[in-house]
């Protein structure tokens, strides 16, 4: 374990610790806790949420890639917030996959892939609607799962992979809070530092420049990336990446939205949707659902 991985695990576990404390499952929902997705009992698990008043109903689903930094998290830390997502109706995946630095890129990338090849394969036993399939990520999740989206829909992209997107899967719209979509070779900025011992944690070769392009979002997406709506807000570290990713979406014309929260008055800070005491979380995810719902298609 490497000192900047241990100091954010303990960082970030003491925060969620104060956010999430006395939270409980809500009565209307029903959970399916602790499925293996692959052959690792400790990494590859995962939990199904749905609404208790849905019963058998074919529900659209969205699948939630935890962030923390590529080192950080699983999906115990992110229940409520997915629960809250399966009550707007929903069924919700919500899986924990191998961290850095004990795995390295692209193991959790190809724990995502499997994620959503077990949501394939189990689609009827859960009824989940496999027509209408929508992912969420936040901060290192909304990279990963930039990444893949990236992966489902540019073929020579896919091609850096050994693993296979799911036969028949196609993302409907994604959802991007507060995420790392374009890594800079020189490490500069603010938290330049930290960036550059997370991809030493994070990466085979601790970040050499064909790495970092290889991980950058945005010199992936074509015109068959799929409609996105992402966020960030006045106090997150990470907001100068929304802008990068906007300029991208422009240009190769992918139909988005994109959200700037807080103000002078407001301040919010990095992945504040989590948060399932606050008002200003509420309205976020509320608007992130909409636009989901948005994009449901109808079998013909």
């Amino acid at each position: 374990m490497s000192e900047t991985s241990d100091m954010i695990r303990d960082m970030f576990g003491k925060g969620d610790d104060v956010r999430d404390a006395g939270l409980m499952t809500p009565e209307n929902i029903v959970r399916y806790d602790d499925i293996m997705y692959g052959s690792d009992p400790k990494w590859q698990v995962l939990d199904v949420y749905r609404p208790k008043d849905a019963a058998a109903q074919r529900l659209p689903v969205i699948v939630s890639v935890h962030g923390g930094a590529w080192v950080y998290g699983d999906k115990e830390r992110y229940q409520y917030y997915c629960m809250y997502l399966a009550q707007k109706g929903f069924a919700v995946v919500n899986f924990t996959y191998h961290l850095a630095p004990e795995f390295q890129f692209p193991v959790p990338l190809e724990d995502t892939n499997m994620v959503f090849g077990w949501v394939m394969e189990h689609a009827k036993e859960f009824f989940m609607d496999a027509d209408n399939v929508f992912a969420v990520g936040d901060s290192a999740g909304a990279h990963i799962l930039s990444l893949y989206a990236a992966v489902c829909t540019n073929p020579d992209y896919a091609g850096k992979y050994e693993f296979k997107v799911p036969e028949n899967l196609k993302l409907n719209a994604i959802v991007l809070n507060c995420g790392v979509y374009y890594m800079d070779y020189d490490f500069t900025g603010e938290n330049s530092g930290l960036t550059e011992k997370l991809m030493q944690d994070f990466l085979p070769s601790q970040g050499t420049e064909e790495e970092l392009y290889k991980i950058s979002t945005v010199n992936y997406i074509t015109k068959e990336y799929p409609p996105v709506y992402f966020m960030t807000a006045i106090d997150d570290f990470l907001k100068d990446q929304a802008p990068i990713l906007q300029n991208k979406l422009m240009e190769k014309e992918i139909n988005f939205v994109f959200r700037f929260f807080g103000s002078g008055v407001v301040r919010l800070s990095h992945v504040f949707h989590l948060n399932m005491r606050s008002k200003e979380a509420e309205i976020c995810n509320n608007e992130e659902i909409r636009f989901l719902e948005e994009h449901r298609s109808e079998k013909v």
